[in-house]
């Protein structure tokens, strides 16, 4: 179940705080399922200012999500839990853009369930994480596992949360 829209928010905050970082060349975003936030106006801008994007494509369980490469107009095909992916090239992100139902103070996150975010990053040490989510969105304290990654920071319609350590 995705996080509900909360009444009167507008993701335009959220889309310009991820804007404003300092991100690497090769970018991976999502294509959004109905009521995620929707991130097509960041890669668009991205795409423009020169970035890589990638979108993910999401393989048969235990598999990580294989990235292909995206650029405004480009083919989609239908994929795993009603996603969509480009026909285009499998390439490695360096930054991430994930996903969440729920996250914490130190970056924890609360996914969808499959454990796909997890065992990607796992494959892919040293490739940067970069949640985005509702600040409403945000727990005390997220379970976490040992398979579990946290991401660097979160952004929200409030702030970006970047990483504590545990207290």
């Amino acid at each position: 179940m995705l996080a509900a829209r909360p009444a009167g928010a507008d993701p335009a905050p959220i889309l310009e705080r991820l804007a404003a970082l300092p991100l690497p060349m090769i970018v991976a975003g999502v294509w959004p399922l109905p009521g995620e936030i929707d991130l097509r106006s960041l890669l668009d801008l991205l795409h423009v200012r020169g970035h890589v994007i990638a979108l993910p494509e999401t393989p048969q369980h235990p598999a990580p999500l294989i990235f292909r490469r995206w650029h405004p107009g480009a083919r989609l095909l239908a994929g795993r839990f009603a996603t969509s992916y480009p026909d285009g090239p499998m390439l490695v992100p360096q930054l991430l853009l994930v996903p969440l139902l729920a996250f914490d103070q130190r970056c924890h996150r609360l996914g969808y369930g499959g454990g796909y975010y997890d065992r990607t990053l796992a494959a892919l040490p040293g490739v940067s994480a970069i949640g985005y989510g509702w600040a409403t969105q945000q727990v005390m304290t997220v379970p976490v596992g040992s398979h579990d990654r946290e991401l660097d920071a979160v952004a929200t319609d409030r702030e970006l949360v970047e990483r504590t350590s545990a207290t």
